[in-house]
């Protein structure tokens, strides 16, 4: 049943409003998430998040008139994603907060025939409940079987469905009698909105350890390369000077009438080893 104009106006108000009250947005896929999932995912972000959803058409026609208004607000941008089944959650919190509670909210479904997988999905071998008048079905969609103690037995791994296939009657059947459900169902992170910056998703899985290890990994590169070709630089140096320091100190322990400061503490440990090889 399509909205009464005054819907549509109340509406057009709201969405204005959050897109000028708010500096973050995700955009999200909400394939599959009934509105029980919904609900609940909107109390998990009560007084964090706001999620919109709306017809596209709609919402490109907010974000037009939004822009015209407000040619300045960045925000507009986000306009062309308005495609599929997608919607909007609104934030001015933490990006990587928001998204926990998001991913809180996933549940398991089973497998429906003629849906798109969206992974894969494999049974490990192992007692089924089947009796064993049901091999002909396993053979059916030939899986290798044994009875054992008056039960069908898969005695391999079976990678029964691949991501992006249709799930067909036989393998949602078998998913069924093994009370397996394998796939999950939530609002699908898809982009990222965050003042003025519009990036992918899988950017948020980028944390401090992750850039920690990558700069550090750099670095220890950098000064490899500088240490194989004798130029110095940054990174380089403290090993140069590391390196330059431990051959003094060689050469202190091998000369009894020379030595420094620094290098009296390694004679002092090079000493009794020298000496029972000097009585020998």
């Amino acid at each position: 049943m399509p909205l009464s104009r005054e819907r549509k106006e109340e509406y057009f108000e709201k969405m204005k409003e959050l897109l000028g009250s708010y500096t973050k947005a995700f955009v999200v896929d909400v394939d599959n998430v009934g509105s029980k999932q919904l609900q609940n995912t909107r109390i998990g972000l009560r007084g964090k998040a706001e999620i919109l959803m709306g017809k596209n058409t709609m919402m490109r026609k907010v974000f037009r008139e939004f822009a015209e208004e407000n040619p300045d607000a960045p925000i507009s941008q986000m306009g062309v994603l308005c495609r599929g089944n997608v919607g909007f959650i609104f934030t001015n919190g933490d990006l990587g907060d928001i998204r926990t509670a998001i991913d809180d909210n996933v549940r398991p479904a089973p497998a429906r025939v003629g849906g798109i997988a969206p992974s894969d999905v494999i049974v490990p071998a192992g007692p089924t409940g089947c009796d064993p008048g049901q091999t002909a079905f396993f053979q059916t969609l030939q899986i290798a079987t044994k009875i054992t103690k008056g039960q069908i037995e898969m005695t391999n791994n079976t990678h029964l469905i691949t991501a992006g296939e249709k799930v067909g009657a036989s393998q949602a059947a078998l998913l069924q009698k093994l009370n397996i459900a394998p796939f999950t169902y939530g609002l699908v992170l898809k982009m990222v909105y965050d003042n003025g910056s519009l990036f992918d998703a899988k950017v948020l899985d980028i944390t401090d350890d992750v850039l920690a290890f990558k700069v550090g990994a750099a670095i220890t590169m950098l000064a490899q390369l500088s240490l194989a070709t004798n130029f110095p630089t940054q990174a380089s140096v403290p090993h140069s000077v590391a390196n330059a320091f431990k051959n003094c100190v060689a050469i202190a322990c091998a000369l009894p009438t020379f030595s420094f400061e620094k290098a009296a503490p390694y004679k002092a440990l090079a000493a009794p080893a020298a000496a029972p090889a000097a009585e020998e």
